[in-house]
């Protein structure tokens, strides 16, 4: 692979010392056959972070597009995630190996319980393991996706190590002010999913006149917000040229006014299910 005209991408250290790009490349509702392509073209592009889960069914195509790579495994940044089905010590255990065979790695730098899944009460169980696995170093930080706070709390009691990452929806019509406060009292890293509402917010006129004024698209007026406000960012593409779009986010900056003026669309808008109500 030729190496990236890309500017460098800034990193979060995580609770742990560990270093995450803070721009990344999602794949979720991206085919496994299509995926190879995607992650090759976002690798191209700059990107070093690809985030997959054990439900997209793609974890394979994410491995093929690494190992063709030819980029140092040191240099990549990997996360996947335990799907609901597979909560459990046990059960998280096998799941984590299966994962990881497919994706072809000896470990990965980011595992993720995906949803708390209230009714099935596991999470603990599952958070167990993942301590286990971070401690033989099979996985180099241990997080969490979509848990609200009073999920946070109920796994941090008693639990050797606090989340490194908590992954939500979050985008300028839902904003999660509540849950961000509470990540920044215990250290744990805002990672935002579905960080354009699908494009929802992306035809908003306050952003549009941002966009104009800086001679930027709406997304990426969007993604820039989210890395000044600090969030780990995940935007994803199947299209090379809004893949490369996407990561040119590092050669302006928005103003305070601006700033205030994204936060000010906050409605509550969710593309995804309500964590309380998926199990």
């Amino acid at each position: 692979m030729a190496p990236s005209t890309a500017p460098a991408v800034p990193t979060v250290t995580l609770n742990n010392g560990v270093e995450i790009p803070q721009l990344g490349f999602g794949v979720f509702q991206v085919a496994d056959d299509e995926t190879t392509a995607a992650v090759t073209a976002a690798l191209e592009a700059g990107y070093r972070s690809i985030d997959t889960a054990a439900v997209y069914g793609n974890e394979a195509g994410v491995g093929r597009a690494l190992s063709a790579s030819g980029l140092a495994r040191e240099d990549l940044f990997v996360t996947t995630k335990l799907w609901n089905a597979d909560q459990g010590y046990d059960a998280t255990l096998r799941a984590f190996d299966d994962s990881l065979a497919k994706l072809g790695l000896e470990y990965v730098d980011l595992y993720l319980i995906h949803w708390p899944t209230p009714a099935r009460d596991l999470y603990r169980e599952s958070w167990r393991a993942l301590e286990r696995l971070a401690d033989e170093g099979r996985i180099r930080a241990a997080g969490v996706s979509n848990f609200q706070p009073e999920h946070l709390r109920r796994l941090m009691d008693g639990a050797a190590l606090t989340p490194a990452v908590n992954q939500i929806e979050l985008h300028p019509a839902l904003q999660q002010s509540e849950l961000r406060a509470f990540h920044g009292e215990h250290r744990i890293a805002t990672e935002a999913w579905s960080p354009l509402a699908q494009g929802a917010v992306l035809d908003d006129p306050a952003i549009g006149a941002i966009a104009a004024a800086h001679g930027k698209s709406p997304a990426q007026v969007v993604i820039r917000w989210h890395l000044q406000l600090g969030n780990v960012v995940i935007p994803k593409s199947v299209t090379p040229a809004r893949i490369r779009a996407n990561a040119d986010v590092f050669d302006f900056v928005l103003t305070d006014e601006e700033m205030a003026a994204v936060a000010g669309l906050d409605r509550g808008l969710r593309t995804g299910p309500h964590p309380d109500q998926l199990n």
